[in-house]
């Protein structure tokens, strides 16, 4: 995202100390006792997973969608899928430990790149025959994302790119892939326009359209915050909420 994101929207900062003003990190501050934010709850996670199935791809009943990536947005991309009808919904993931979360948002099956000697998207192209309706990358990895649009349907397949890159990264691909009909796509927040989607997707969440109980995977004490950055460089945790 191009614009700055260390103040408010309207290049306003809500902190200072000792006169001088106090930046915001992702236009929040988590680590303040009481702070601002522009969205709270659905401000990334749930929204961009979610909004790329729905939004950007445009998953239609009875097609057939591979999730790469199953931390919450990949979950959120999961949730999306199934509520647009998807028939067939394949999550891949290099920790089987989050299989299980993965089945219960809507996952048909699970696959691991690990348990195989192939390259992943060969393994989806046997699966399904000929590739994929839809997929979604959900990692950040320039190899990940070229695997997630060679998986799809030639002629039709449609491949989203969601997870962030490192800074200065490049991918390097064989454009016949692009040419044989297939098409790449970005989503930046689920192509939602957050001031009048935000609150409709808060009323649908208390309307109990989607459960989202399960992208939280942990709660602890502030003074435990060490023990949360543990939990998800480990792969342990899905969404760490730290309470004061």
């Amino acid at each position: 995202m191009s614009e700055a994101q260390n103040v408010m929207p309207d290049k306003t900062t809500r902190f200072s100390c000792k006169g001088k003003a106090v930046y915001h990190f992702l236009w929040t501050s988590t680590f303040s006792e009481y702070t601002v934010v522009p969205t709270c709850l659905f401000g990334c996670g749930f929204p961009t997973g979610y909004g790329a199935a729905v939004n950007t791809a445009k998953v239609e009943p009875g097609s057939t969608c591979a999730i790469f990536g199953l931390g919450a947005i990949g979950l959120s991309t999961i949730i999306g899928c199934k509520s647009s009808g998807a028939s067939r919904i394949i999550a891949i993931d290099i920790n089987s430990n989050k299989f299980e979360k993965a089945m219960f948002f809507g996952a048909t099956e699970c696959i691991n790149p690990k348990d195989y000697c192939k390259p992943i998207e060969d393994v989806i192209i046997e699966m399904t025959g000929h590739g994929v309706n839809y997929s979604f990358e959900c990692i950040g990895s320039t190899d990940v994302m070229k695997s997630a649009l060679e998986c799809t349907h030639i002629g039709y397949g449609t491949s989203v790119i969601i997870g962030g890159a490192p800074p200065n990264a490049h991918i390097t691909f064989d454009p016949y892939l692009l040419f044989t009909g297939r098409t790449w796509k970005g989503s930046i927040f689920g192509g939602w326009k957050s001031k009048e989607f935000v609150p409709r997707l808060v009323a649908d969440f208390l309307a109990n359209k989607f459960n989202l109980d399960g992208l939280v995977s942990h709660t602890l004490p502030f003074e435990d915050i060490n023990e949360g950055f543990h939990l998800l460089q480990s792969g342990q945790s899905i969404r760490t909420v730290l309470m004061l």
